[in-house]
């Protein structure tokens, strides 16, 4: 008999577990391996209450996945603070152009793609994000989209390949901004506020200089619309959104560099509507008894979030995707055997 499950039914998800998901969710969403996949697959490998956790998932009201795409809005968060300067210079050129109206600049071809980009992965997803999310979020299915996530990022890999795009084309030696000048992904010399942000992005960090944007805006309505939509996919628990976008943009001809970084400012709008449409079920029913997991997994969700966000601007540099596609396809396959499909 089927019995509706309330938020006191999330079999008493303690802060270890809050906080546990919470890394979980931090490091998956911005490497280009499903957070809801992993969400999903963690907890049933390490069983008992956590695998109840997840059966639960498949609930049409299930706390844990409130709870789970509620930690979207750490990721935001993580995503904004850490390309604040970029999106603020975004922000700024796509109100310019309402005020002008004219597109002229990269920044602002730029602001406009990402617009673009953002429409058909915003339909699709207050269409069908919840009832994807409730009908696949099940071990089997999420392991199986795994596999699946690893064959995409093999084809972008195949498809940076085949075009000769090398993992530091694209790329700028230096560029100038005003009286003072600096290498890429090298801050500017400051002191207080700045030097603190200068710290926190490291000097090896990717800052979306000139000759990004101009590679990215050239990419194009039709590459951006293409990039964009490809971000659908990640509806389905064990695709990552940040890989599949990644892979669109190689397959336009983008750098594995600014891949990335056109994945990462797609995501952003993304990830932050996601976990805001599910801040009413949180402050309501479903978050009875909850709230204070949700703030211990939502601290630990922005920390991992900024070391997977400094991995990565290092890892793109000079590497490519496979070794998270191998990663992909072995644990696909062994949760696959795990959970009796073979």
């Amino acid at each position: 008999m089927h019995t509706h499950l309330t938020s006191a039914a999330i079999y008493h998800m303690n802060y270890l577990q809050a906080v546990v998901i919470g890394l979980v969710q931090g490091l998956f969403e911005l490497f280009p391996l499903s957070s809801l996949g992993h969400t999903v697959l963690v907890p049933s490998w390490i069983g008992g209450t956590w695998a109840t956790l997840v059966r639960q998932e498949s609930e049409p009201e299930s706390p844990y996945l409130a709870f789970v795409v509620g930690l979207h809005l750490a990721n935001a968060v993580a995503l904004l603070v850490f390309y604040l300067r970029e999106w603020a210079r975004v922000i700024s050129a796509f109100f310019h152009t309402l005020w002008t109206r004219r597109i002229e600049s990269d920044r602002e071809r730029l602001a406009w793609l990402i617009v673009v980009a953002t429409v058909p992965v915003g339909i699709l997803g207050l269409a069908f994000e919840h009832e994807f999310r409730v009908l696949f979020a099940k071990p089997v299915a999420a392991a199986a989209f795994l596999v699946c996530n690893g064959a995409i990022l093999l084809l972008g890999e195949w498809w940076r390949r085949r075009g000769g795009v090398g993992p530091r084309q694209g790329t700028a030696v230096s560029v100038t901004e005003g009286p003072r000048q600096r290498t890429e992904g090298v801050p500017f010399a400051s002191s207080g506020a700045r030097g603190a942000v200068a710290s926190f992005r490291g000097e090896h960090m990717v800052a979306i200089d000139e000759a990004a944007e101009h590679q990215l805006a050239g990419i194009g309505l039709a590459s951006a619309l293409w990039i964009g939509a490809s971000q659908a996919l990640a509806l389905l628990a064990g695709i990552s959104r940040e890989g599949v976008a990644m892979v669109g943009g190689l397959s336009r001809g983008l750098s594995n560099e600014n891949a990335m970084r056109f994945a990462f400012l797609l995501s952003t709008p993304v990830i932050f509507a996601a976990g805001a449409l599910k801040v009413p079920d949180l402050t309501g029913a479903l978050g009875d008894g909850v709230r204070g997991q949700v703030v211990a997994g939502s601290v630990a969700a922005v920390a991992m979030s900024i070391v997977a966000l400094a991995f990565m601007t290092r890892w793109m540099k000079t590497r490519t995707l496979k070794p998270f596609a191998v990663y992909s396809l072995l644990f696909g396959l062994a949760s696959l055997v795990r959970f009796g499909i073979f």
